[in-house]
């Protein structure tokens, strides 16, 4: 469903030139769920933004159901690929009511049957029809991000990029969004790429993953490897091991009792 070959992303020129992604290759099978991992700064986001037009692509090729894309991207492409960004907060707009923010794409694409489809997208999101004409200040984070995801599916994609969908969110909101993601993906047999810095989330939601730094693909690996520590990069143990947090074990240094 998604093949990157040899994808590059430069910013500037000169010394300011920025090489955000560096020769990164992938392929997502169709329904399948596919992770991004590693520490920010790694060019997680920028790969998602790239195979969407949000950022330049200045080297190597994404196909998308087995045809390359093109610069613009035409309303086909957003037909089969949408994403979901990670601040529920900064991608609804302020004044617009959740009708038209999920009735915008259809009025683009000139779909039909606009309230049928919105009282649908609202079901499959498990919001109710009472949540339609609400502003974006009067939802919960974890309602505004279910709006989001609303949003990106009522156009019927088959592929949607997660861009850290619940990094902004509580803790216990965060389970109830993945698990959301999960069943729409079984249920519509979607493709998913997620960015994540949260091992955990990536191990939950995705079956490979792929392991970047400094803009450089470092490991391709599987959750369930994930999940046992079994990596064979030494960047990807870190992460493993930074990912496993405080125990009562961990002593604090003395500087820092001192202070």
């Amino acid at each position: 469903m998604l093949d990157i070959q040899n994808l590059q992303v430069v910013f500037g020129t000169g010394r300011l030139r920025v090489d955000a992604v560096k020769d990164v290759s992938f392929h997502v099978e169709p329904g399948e769920a596919y992770g991004l991992v590693g520490e920010s700064g790694s060019g997680k986001s920028t790969v998602l933004r790239a195979i969407c037009g949000l950022a330049p692509i200045s080297g190597g090729r994404v196909l998308v159901d087995g045809k390359e894309v093109t610069t613009p991207r035409t309303k086909a492409f957003y037909r089969t690929v949408q994403m979901v960004f990670q601040d529920p907060y900064a991608s609804l707009h302020p004044r617009h009511t959740v009708d038209r923010t999920l009735s915008e794409p259809l009025a683009i694409h000139g779909e039909k049957d606009a309230e049928a489809r919105i009282l649908q997208a609202l079901r499959e999101v498990g919001l109710g029809p009472s949540f339609r004409f609400r502003y974006p200040h009067q939802l919960s984070g974890g309602q505004r991000q279910r709006i989001a995801i609303a949003r990106a599916l009522i156009l019927r994609p088959k592929v949607l990029l997660l861009d850290e969908p619940t990094s902004a969110l509580d803790a216990s909101v965060q389970a109830e969004i993945l698990n959301l993601l999960d069943d729409l993906r079984r249920k519509m047999g979607l493709t998913y790429i997620l960015v994540s810095h949260d091992l955990a989330v990536v191990a939950h939601l995705c079956e490979r993953l792929l392991v970047m730094r400094h803009g450089e693909a470092v490991e391709e690996t599987t959750s369930a490897a994930l999940r046992s520590g079994a990596a064979s990069n030494e960047y990807t143990q870190s992460l493993i091991q930074a990912s496993q947090g405080f125990t009562r074990n961990t002593k604090p240094p003395l500087q820092s009792l001192a202070g």
